[in-house]
């Protein structure tokens, strides 16, 4: 492809800038607001220059007299040992040692898509590592990883294999990156970088989202601020065990690397063999951690989310309203209790299938993908069917990665399930769940089998919920050669992307939740294959704040699934009033999660009007730009954020109060993001206020609501009778420009 045919506006492109001679030998990889520069001098190793604000042509003539940093950008281990290197090579004769240098430099556009290629290789051994970029018109993120190709005569085994390295220059740079438990996902944590190293990481084998994120933020200004400072944000997009390490050595760096975790996952490499690592996504905003936000919810609701331009609906799930306790009547009540609501689907959760092993709890008949006819005598069908005939779509639950100790399938297969060979299996989830082993071809079949075999005996179903309970317990595959064992977890998740990738192409308009026990499954590699994410399985609002908070960091509402809970919630036993549920729940996929025949006449009607409302601005929240205004972690009593469409027309304000104490003043929340020239009437959504707020009808300015904005009355408890009064309080405002 000639250089000169790229759009220098928005695509990647590489420059002559004659810094060594006429050699095309520096890589400027650019989006309409980044740039990452690189030294790709044929011979000598691949350096990296410069990330951040995009740089103009005229600029990068001098670049390096400018003070950017100068420093390795994909660099082997074994030349000098005592520094911290991105990948590992044993070569084929026991040779621990690698140089890479740069051999070309390739560029191809694909419909704007533009892929850049810089392949170095071994200096002395027929190793190519290809080092890629890509970058998609209009979107300013830049995904990168590397591809390694063994041309030796024998195997090679790579004892590591990042996908990326990115140097950033020494100063105040802090981390804010986020970590948690089952049922306490994505709480963040920010804190100054210092000396050493740094590791974020996961080990659980098939989910990778319930203790750390593979996302982290990187402010280079000082402590993290939503609106002002230059920042990085970084993603890993890989489905399986990973490694992110930010290592801060002597000298003027910080490096950050991010791969596949190579713990206990050495890779042996056939002559010819490539292995492709996960890309790791990349972006620059000098607007803060709520620019970098912002910029990865364009680019994953525009090139990652499937259907990512479609607006999710409205659903309940059975789950949390009656558990294993599935009876077809009772679903059909509750189809009639959404539909009552407003609500547009149904989804009968765990508990519907099963043969000889009867799936009333959780230790059996996981894995026999049967429909019970002893509580569902009529099928999946008349089900679907009921749905429709109430107006809403009906969906499933199937967790086609395991299976049961107690199951047909086990018994029928027991060498299918991963473990170590001779030895006993070891359960998870109800002391009864092992993992079926994706490594193996005939279990990505049967599992390709079972999935298709449901869709297409009842086509009424649009909607899938795809849960992953059970980490991987017992290192070991029955199907792995010997000398492959270390292969298990890369191999595994080789094969459910297979899995995915071909279900999703005989079956590209079923929406699927991707579940992991949880938010297990929050991640970008997996998101390729899904609509959306199960966020936690704690829907306490309180508690949720805090995770949606969090996950809003690198995922758009649209994505984020939240449910309105009974009360007492089922996790934490705390008691909240409908109105707050509600709220929460609306500032992502709006959904429920309880037996609606349980509903008090009060909860009944705060619902439908909160579902009619968000019918109202669900396209503002779910495709609009996110500004979090009011971090709940600052401990002032108040968390706020905000939607504005892409033409700020539209706004939709959430005003959460988290604590109260009396005497308390809460502080004033600023709007952010609106247009400051226009005027915005404002109105209350999801209201229970016996009188309206005094701003009620009114118009302000988008130049006084950014700074000023809003004063609820005090003590920000709603004007209701006494016995509905609670010290959990919230607000729902709607702009609407003139």
């Amino acid at each position: 492809m000639k250089i000169n045919s790229l759009n220098p506006v928005f695509l990647a492109i590489l420059i002559l800038i004659g810094v060594h001679g006429l050699k095309a030998e520096t890589v400027h990889v650019s989006t309409p607001a980044t740039s990452l520069v690189l030294d790709a001098e044929k011979g000598k190793p691949l350096k990296f220059m410069y990330y951040g604000s995009k740089v103009e042509s005229s600029d990068l003539e001098s670049i390096l007299c400018g003070g950017s940093v100068y420093a390795d950008a994909y660099q082997a281990y074994g030349i000098h040992p005592e520094h911290k290197t991105s990948l590992g090579v044993v070569h084929s004769d026991g040779n621990m040692t690698s140089r890479l240098v740069v051999r070309d430099v390739m560029s191809e556009n694909n419909n704007g898509m533009v892929k850049t290629v810089v392949r170095t290789s071994d200096d002395l051994y027929p190793v190519d590592v290809d080092v890629c970029y890509l970058t998609y018109p209009g979107c300013d993120v830049i995904e990168t990883w590397t591809e390694i190709i063994n041309r030796e005569k024998g195997d090679i085994r790579l004892t590591r294999f990042d996908s990326t390295t990115l140097p950033i220059r020494k100063g105040n740079v802090w981390l804010t990156h986020f970590a948690g438990d089952w049922a306490s996902e994505s709480q963040m944590i920010e804190e100054p970088l210092a000396s050493g190293l740094k590791r974020i990481e996961n080990t659980d084998g098939t989910r990778n989202g319930h203790y750390t994120r593979a996302e982290v933020m990187l402010s280079l200004d000082g402590r993290p601020d939503e609106r002002h400072g230059a920042t990085i944000g970084a993603a890993l997009c890989y489905s399986g065990n990973y490694a992110i390490d930010i290592d801060t050595p002597v000298g003027d760096c910080h490096y950050y690397r991010a791969g596949i975790n190579p713990d206990n996952s050495e890779y042996r490499l056939k002559k010819g063999e490539k292995f492709v690592t996960p890309p790791v996504a990349l972006t620059f905003s000098n607007d803060g951690k709520g620019g970098v936000s912002r910029n990865f919810h364009r680019w994953g609701r525009d090139h990652m989310l499937l259907h990512g331009s479609t607006p999710r609906k409205i659903l309940l799930n059975s789950w949390e309203g009656v558990y294993f306790d599935i009876e077809e009547p009772v679903m059909v009540s509750m189809m009639k209790g959404i539909s009552d609501l407003g609500g547009e689907l149904f989804v009968m959760d765990d508990g519907w299938f099963g043969g000889k092993y009867q799936r009333n709890d959780d230790t059996r008949a996981l894995g026999d993908w049967v429909t019970d006819t002893r509580k569902l005598p009529n099928g999946l069908k008349a089900l679907a069917d009921s749905a429709k005939s109430v107006g809403v779509g009906f969906g499933l639950w199937i967790e086609p990665e395991m299976a049961d100790l107690s199951s047909e399938i086990y018994e029928k297969h027991p060498d299918w399930i991963v473990k170590a060979r001779d030895r006993k299996p070891v359960t998870g989830r109800g002391n009864a769940q092992v993992v079926l082993d994706f490594s193996n071809p005939a279990v990505r079949e049967y599992a390709i089998g079972v999935v298709d075999k449901i869709l297409s005996d009842n086509p009424g179903i649009e909607y899938i919920k795809w849960d992953s309970n059970c980490g991987i317990h017992l290192h070991g595959s029955q199907h792995l050669d010997n000398n492959r064992q270390s292969h298990l977890y890369i191999d595994w998740h080789k094969g459910f992307e297979e899995v995915m990738n071909r279900l999703r192409a005989l079956h590209p308009e079923i929406v699927i939740q991707a579940c992991g026990g949880g938010g297990g499954r929050v991640n970008w590699g997996v998101m390729k294959y899904f609509d959306e994410f199960w966020t936690s399985d704690n829907t306490d609002p309180l508690q949720r704040i805090y995770t949606q908070w969090g996950t809003s960091y690198f995922y758009p509402a649209m994505a984020m699934a939240a449910h309105i809970s009974a009360s007492p919630n089922h996790q934490t036993h705390r008691k909240t009033p409908i109105k707050f549920r509600a709220d929460v729940a609306m500032s992502g996929r709006l959904g429920l999660e309880l037996q609606p025949s349980e509903m008090s006449e009060e909860e009944r009607n705060v619902c439908r009007q909160a579902i009619a409302d968000y019918k109202s601005v669900r396209n503002t929240i779910q495709l609009g730009d996110l500004y979090r205004l009011k971090s709940p972690y600052d401990r002032q009593g108040v968390a706020s954020l905000m939607y504005v469409s892409p033409d700020k027309n539209d706004a939709v304000f959430f005003w959460y109060r988290t604590e109260s104490f009396a005497g308390q003043r809460l502080p004033v929340v600023k709007m952010d993001g609106l247009d400051r020239k226009r005027m915005y009437k404002v109105s209350e959504l999801n209201r229970i206020d016996d009188s309206p707020l005094p701003f009620e009808g009114k118009c302000f300015s988008g130049d006084y609501l950014m700074n000023n904005g809003l004063v609820f009355p005090y003590p920000y408890i709603h004007n209701v009778d006494h016995d509905s009064l609670s010290d959990f309080s919230s607000r729902v405002l709607h702009l609407e420009a003139l």
